[in-house]
């Protein structure tokens, strides 16, 4: 077997995604950023039916974030009635799919005809077990983590846990994030070429597999996936671990001193 021997029985069991790109690809067509958002869901849905195929439970995608209430209001209002207007055209063929909608982030900021249509999906979806899909919303990593030491904190002053419980517990934060039931992402695919996280899922990424591809969300399809994924094959996941191929290198180098 060569040292390129894939290290990684099993597929990624969650992968992340942040879909960037809608606005490039849409110039680049002659189009509006908003046509750029329509063929942005429709790249999700593929990726989504391509994800069940894979074997893929869990599927976090970076749908609309704190920072994007700055763009222009027309831009935001376009995306606001997309989003009410996807759930309405694929909610219940994601739930046909066995799809359970997890939504993530701060949607009272939504509107409220956007939210209603995103709870009703939810409570539609909720005993779908094939693929979880978690859409950050209104969301940040950074919102996150505060929003969850200010559950933390609630709970000390009401007595029903101790501070000092929470200080002896290196993971003490994770039962107050958003995704406290959902494994840890394994894989995070970036598309549109830009090499950063932009404040998603900070704290779960800690030991996550990055993968960056010039690809726009828009062109992403099932064979940019399998790339992702064949290079998450490829790699040799070690949490901070030396494991026993490592240990016996190790020695062999040291025997040659």
């Amino acid at each position: 077997m060569t040292s390129k021997q894939v290290y990684t029985q099993l597929g990624p069991r969650h992968v992340a995604i942040i879909m960037d790109g809608n606005g490039r690809w849409a110039v680049r067509q002659g189009m509006s950023r908003s046509k750029g958002h329509f063929a942005g869901v429709e790249a999700l849905h593929r990726t989504v039916a391509e994800a069940i195929k894979q074997g893929v439970k869990y599927l976090s995608v970076y749908a609309f974030s704190s920072e994007n209430w700055q763009r222009p209001s027309e831009e935001v209002e376009a995306l606001m009635i997309l989003m009410a207007e996807s759930l309405d055209t694929y909610a219940e063929e994601l739930s046909a799919q066995g799809v359970r909608i997890f939504p993530i982030g701060d949607i009272m900021r939504l509107p409220e005809s956007t939210r209603r249509k995103l709870l009703d999906a939810v409570s539609k979806t909720a005993n779908n077990d094939i693929l979880t899909l978690i859409v950050g919303l209104s969301y940040s990593a950074r919102w996150e983590i505060n929003h969850a030491l200010h559950s933390a904190v609630q709970e000390i002053e009401s007595g029903k846990v101790k501070i000092s419980t929470l200080l002896s517990n290196a993971n003490a934060i994770e039962p107050y994030l958003s995704t406290k039931d959902i494994p840890d992402p394994d894989l995070l695919i970036r598309t549109g070429g830009e090499l950063r996280i932009s404040n998603f899922l900070l704290y779960q990424l800690a030991y996550t597999e990055l993968f960056f591809t010039e690809t726009l969300w828009p062109d992403f399809d099932a064979c940019d996936l399998q790339e992702a994924l064949d290079s998450y094959a490829l790699r040799h996941r070690r949490f901070g671990r030396i494991d026993t191929k490592d240990n016996n290198d190790l020695k062999e180098e040291l025997d040659c001193l």
